[in-house]
Formats: structure tokens, sequence, C-alpha cells
């Protein structure tokens, strides 16, 4: 894959996908839009996607759906655990109860933005039906980070490929987090922290304080098989889909609820790759 951007303009507004994982660097651009509320302006708002080999496909529809309906720039960057390890990022050995390449590595978001701005990491097993730019409007500077505060515990033993399910307090919430990279508290995650620390230290958030952790809407990050459309109530209805127990990549979860809208968003996506050729 090559390891340049790509420019694309999706409705009319730039946006920028990495193939590679990014390393801090200083950056210069001209595109973007001003939103002063929440100081994010002129640069495009970055996000970072776990990324396993085994859900490539995921991470392309992932992708799609962002860029399709971004109405701000933004880019997006994989986080990659090869690539990680050659720069010298990454050299933890793997856990048996770690079911992505990523478990870890997504821990080095702020380190990856240059402890600059505010950044999001996702998993690659979302589907994004609204705009990143309502989001992005939640942002509040007052905290470190901001996620879904899901209270979730699977009743499932296994999930995605047969990978073993585990349960632990905050499960869910870093599967989709909002990091002020520039805040004081998150310069703790340094690469030698997050190849270090455990597993409870990093998924629970434990460097920070409670009041440190602000909270998105669940719709942000909804879980199929948990969460659940209300009738009527427009508040309940998904803005990004997450096929946490798996999706309809996987065989064994090609039924899944909600496996009818990455279909199609699959089968869009690749009639753009076939234009692009």
């Amino acid at each position: 894959m090559s390891s340049v951007a790509q420019d694309l303009s999706v409705n009319g507004v730039e946006v920028k996908k990495s193939e590679t994982t990014s390393v801090p660097v200083s950056m210069n651009t001209n595109s973007g839009t001003t939103n002063p509320e929440n100081g994010n302006a002129s640069k495009p708002f970055k996000i970072f996607i776990g990324y396993d080999p085994r859900e490539d496909v995921a991470y392309e529809v992932c992708c799609h759906s962002l860029l399709k309906r971004a109405s701000i720039p933004i880019e997006i960057h994989p986080i990659k655990q090869s690539e990680l390890r050659q720069k010298g990022l990454y050299w933890r050995e793997r856990g048996k109860l770690e079911s992505t390449e990523f478990s870890f590595s997504r821990f080095l978001t702020p380190y990856l933005a240059n402890y600059e701005g505010w950044a999001m990491f996702v998993d690659c097993d979302f589907l994004y039906l609204g705009d990143i730019k309502e989001l992005r409007d939640l942002i509040d500077d007052k905290y470190a980070v901001m996620c879904v505060q899901h209270d979730y515990a699977p009743k499932e033993t296994t999930k995605m490929d047969g990978a073993v399910q585990t349960v632990y307090p905050r499960k869910n919430w870093s599967s989709m987090v909002l990091y002020n990279c520039g805040h004081p508290k998150n310069k703790v995650l340094t690469p030698e922290v997050v190849n270090s620390e455990s597993g409870a230290f990093l998924h629970r958030f434990t460097w920070l304080e409670d009041h440190e952790i602000g909270d998105v809407p669940f719709v942000w990050n909804f879980l199929v098989g948990h969460n659940r459309v209300v009738e009527g109530n427009p508040n309940t209805l998904p803005k990004a889909i997450h096929y946490t127990l798996g999706g309809p990549w996987f065989e064994a979860w090609k039924d899944c609820d909600f496996g009818d809208l990455w279909l199609k968003e699959l089968e869009e996506y690749k009639k753009t790759e076939q234009k692009a050729n």
C-alpha cells in the first residue's frame, strides 16, 4: 500500500486518508473550517482507526462511511501494529485476551497526534450514519477525553471470529474516544507507558479522574445487541453503529442486526473504488 495520503473530495469538502500509521509531525494545511465555539479552527479533524489485517474490509467501510458523510475536513489514519513495531513505537507481546491488533496501540492516539488539539480514536468495526461534525461539535475543552459511558456486560463468551469475550469495568468506553491531546494528563500516554501498563490501567482510563471524562450520547457508539432504538424517539437512532460482537464481514455474523446497512455501505464502497480505478 502507498504511504502517500490520498486527497479526496466528498460533498465538496477536502478530506485526507492516510494509508500508514502516522507519527508525530508538524502539519501545515490551509484546508478546514472555523468552529470558534470549541476552538477547533482551520485544521482537519484527525481520526485514528484501529486496523487489523483480519478486518481490512471493515476498516475500508468504516473510512468510506466517515468520508461520505463528513461536512468538515477530516484526516483518517490507520493504527497499524506492524508499522508501529517497525518504527520502534510498539513492542509489547500480544496477550491471549487481545481480540484485535489494536487492543493497546489505540492509546497511542495522543502521541500520534503530536499531543496537539483534539483527535478521535475508533475501532474499525464501526459504521457511521451521521456527520462527524455533529460529534466534533460536542467537544468540551474542560475534559481530557470524551466517550460513550456504556454500562455493558456482554453475555456471550466469544465474539467476532471466536475471540474470547472479556468483561471488565468501563467496557467499550475505549472503543470510540475523543482525546484532548494537548491535555496535560494525556501526556502520560507515551509509547513506554502504552507498552508496559496493564489493560486495566488503560481501558479504564485510570490515568484520569472521573470528572475529566466527558460523556457522549450512546448513539455515537451504538452497540449492536445491547442498545435499542425506541420507536418514536429520534434520540435513540444510531449515528455510529458498533458491531462489537462481530460484523457481516465474518461468516458467523453475516445476519446480525444492522448487517444490511453495513452490506449496503460495502457495495457503495466497492463502486467508489471501481470508479477510482
